[in-house]
């Protein structure tokens, strides 16, 4: 056998992975991986059918589409979200993930800290590996999950070069409030930061709470990387079209690593997205109506089963306690409530730097409630089902 290099060899199939398929093994309905169970607008679909048999199935230009980028500009624009120059500061890439694979690689290389909040994506990790960085953990602790500045302050090393902010906030629904964003606003000028922004649910927050991008805050604009996506906002996570806004330099550095690895994203798909682009602002209206209604009935059933969940603020994620219904480690009790009652989430543990401890100590659950009401509706009662008396641990 050849010899082949083992630095990867430490991750596993991801945890999205692990409980999907369990939910296939379980029949179980699947609140863990969060992807909705309806599409999006039919116009959407349409102009990426049109786009197809009208022959545009060639490379796009490896940022993107001219019209797709003047498009978000404009979007982000209207939104108080900044002023960025759609042929230079905008690019498109193959979903967030891959914006976010590209701005690590480009911006970072071995020794690099890059400090993120946790619980966090796991794809952050996997990212400041591949360039030889690394990711540092700054806890979000329950029940509030807020940060102070001197829990960032105690983390900063000589080798911290950014900072990675997540909000609207998975798992947790966390959206920073202005107080939080002004911490870190300062802490990144202080130590010369680059500052990363996943704005990926930037559309689903729920009233009174409101988004804004760190970006808008002064002396912010030229140090940040803005990285949001198409999918959760239009229902087409699988059409992984996403983005990123950044001053020209850095967006030179972020296309360098995009035109070598997928080059350009689907020509159709980014067709498509021009349609989502041009909706009528009660698309937006609808579609925080329609995902708050999907919340708040999951919330009702979790309470109903015994369990205590964190009333998220942003995004179709909800985190809740199951202390009262088990002792068993997160990663167990999500593979037994699939296995007893056929609801499929995923735990917390592997939303940290160091899984193993956490898993020690976290009691929480992550549901996704980016289904459909009668889905919503079934898993509430499969979870009313669930009998800890009934199941006992072992």
């Amino acid at each position: 056998m050849p010899r082949i290099s083992d630095r990867w060899s430490h991750f596993g199939t991801s945890i999205f992975t692990t409980m999907t398929l369990k939910a296939q093994a379980t029949n179980s309905i699947n609140l863990a991986q969060g992807f909705p169970d309806f599409d999006g607008p039919n116009e959407v679909k349409k102009a990426a059918i049109d786009a197809v048999t009208e022959g545009c199935n060639q490379y796009a230009p490896a940022p993107g589409l001219p019209r797709l980028r003047q498009l978000i500009a404009a979007r982000r624009s209207s939104q108080a979200g900044g002023n960025y120059d759609w042929a230079e500061e905008v690019t498109i890439f193959s979903g967030a993930t891959e914006a976010l694979f590209c701005t690590l690689q480009g911006l970072f290389g071995p020794g690099d800290e890059i400090l993120a909040f946790e619980p966090l994506y796991d794809s952050y990790i996997a990212g400041a590996h591949s360039a030889g960085a690394k990711i540092v953990g700054v806890p979000l602790a329950p029940p509030s999950f807020s940060f102070t500045a001197a829990a960032l302050e105690r983390l900063v090393t000589k080798n911290t070069r950014a900072i990675l902010v997540n909000s609207p906030h998975n798992p947790t629904g966390r959206v920073f409030h202005a107080a939080e964003l002004a911490i870190i606003r300062d802490f990144a000028l202080a130590h010369d930061l680059i500052v990363i922004t996943d704005e990926v649910y930037e559309e689903l927050v729920y009233s009174p709470n409101v988004c804004q991008s760190l970006a808008t805050l002064p002396g912010l604009r030229d140090r940040t990387v803005v990285i949001s996506s198409t999918a959760k906002t239009f229902s087409f996570t699988g059409w992984k079209v996403g983005y990123a806004f950044a001053p020209a330099a850095l967006t030179k550095l972020l296309r360098a690593v995009h035109q070598f690895t997928v080059f350009c994203s689907a020509t159709p798909l980014q067709h498509g997205m021009i349609a989502a682009l041009q909706l009528s602002p009660e698309y937006y209206d609808d579609l925080r109506s329609d995902y708050r209604q999907r919340r708040d009935q999951l919330l009702a059933s979790l309470v109903k089963a015994g369990f205590q969940p964190v009333v998220p603020e942003g995004s179709y994620f909800i985190i809740a306690d199951y202390s009262k219904l088990s002792d068993q480690d997160d990663r167990s009790f999500a593979l037994r409530l699939a296995e007893v009652c056929g609801v499929a989430s995923i735990p917390l543990s592997p939303f940290y730097v160091d899984e193993d401890q956490a898993r020690k100590s976290l009691r929480f659950l992550r549901f996704a409630f980016c289904k459909s009401l009668d889905t919503l509706s079934a898993a509430g009662e499969r979870l009313l089902s669930f009998d800890a008396r009934a199941n006992p641990i072992g």
